[in-house]
């Protein structure tokens, strides 16, 4: 019998490690076409939202390593440092929750000002 928090967990790395290695398409296999979506950004609700989301911030991320994660059931967290070249230290943290397969909601929270170069940060 499987592991409902091993079999999220695996779901969530390999969507975690696929968008944060460049391919935003594969990642996307792992999300379902109706998940729901939370970001900074109101206007990012839908798969497609997401799909542009993360490939706009990709050509600026540098690394991504991994804080920390917790798992309970069908959900993961996952608090990591999506580095580039204005911010090394700015912790995110995502939480997923998985159902049969597919993660169906993402939760996105960071300090967006985080990755304002320092001289267009408002006063």
């Amino acid at each position: 019998m499987s592991n409902v928090d091993d079999d999220a967990l695996s779901i969530v790395e390999a969507y975690h490690q696929a968008w944060t290695g460049g391919d935003v398409d594969r990642a996307l296999t792992y999300v379902s076409d109706d998940v729901r979506c939370f970001a900074p950004d109101e206007n990012v609700t839908t798969k497609g939202d997401w799909h542009g989301y993360l490939a706009s911030f990709l050509p600026m991320l540098t690394g991504a390593p991994e804080h920390t994660r917790m798992t309970g059931g069908d959900r993961v967290a996952l608090w990591y440092f999506p580095q580039t070249a204005v911010t090394t230290t700015t912790l995110a943290s995502e939480l997923f929750t998985v159902r049969g397969g597919q993660i169906v909601e993402i939760r996105l929270a960071f300090d967006r000002l985080s990755y304002v170069p320092r001289e267009q940060q408002p006063a």
